[in-house]
């Protein structure tokens, strides 16, 4: 079964979203919501998924990033595969240094992107869905979907930061 992908508008998008307690992130409901967020975000597709964009108010997010990089290429957007986990509860810590502007795209808000400056590294202190404590340490593409994902679970979508004038339409 897919979720369906609530669009910009929707009240709990522009909500912090709820923590969750550690009982209640081991709870058969929550690992289901897992599972069907994963599906949802492999079927859209996405690299990353945040509760609030299913019409969830928790502090959950999936991402994965399944690209293949050519070596060959040049990888302007350090971009690598991320195998798939879960962030529960996540703070961010933007690591100090350069920013990072480049086009992004939202499930919740189809059809459009724009350009966002990002930092280049972050540091996210969190949860696994098993409630093990994590720490990552990202850069480039990765820390660009970890602040995307985590600006969701904030109430803020990637319009409130980009340049307006990059504003774009994909459907022409």
């Amino acid at each position: 079964m897919l979720l369906k992908i609530v669009q910009a508008g929707h009240p709990v998008l522009r909500e912090r979203a709820r923590e969750l307690a550690a009982d209640e992130l081991r709870s058969a409901e929550i690992q289901q919501l897992i599972g069907l967020m994963r599906d949802t975000m492999r079927d859209a597709p996405g690299v990353g998924l945040a509760a609030p964009q299913i019409g969830v108010g928790l502090r959950i997010a999936v991402i994965e990033d399944a690209v293949s990089a050519n070596p060959d290429a040049p990888n302007e957007r350090e971009r690598e595969a991320v195998p798939f986990h879960v962030l529960i509860n996540p703070v961010l810590h933007l690591v100090p240094g350069d920013n990072v502007t480049f086009t992004e795209g939202c499930l919740s808000v189809r059809g459009f992107v724009a350009r966002v400056a990002r930092a280049r590294s972050v540091r996210v202190e969190c949860l696994d869905e098993h409630g093990t404590p994590r720490v990552i340490d990202a850069r480039g593409w990765y820390a660009r979907i970890l602040q995307h994902e985590i600006d969701h679970l904030d109430g803020a979508l990637y319009i409130d930061r980009m340049d307006t004038r990059t504003f774009a339409n994909l459907m022409d």
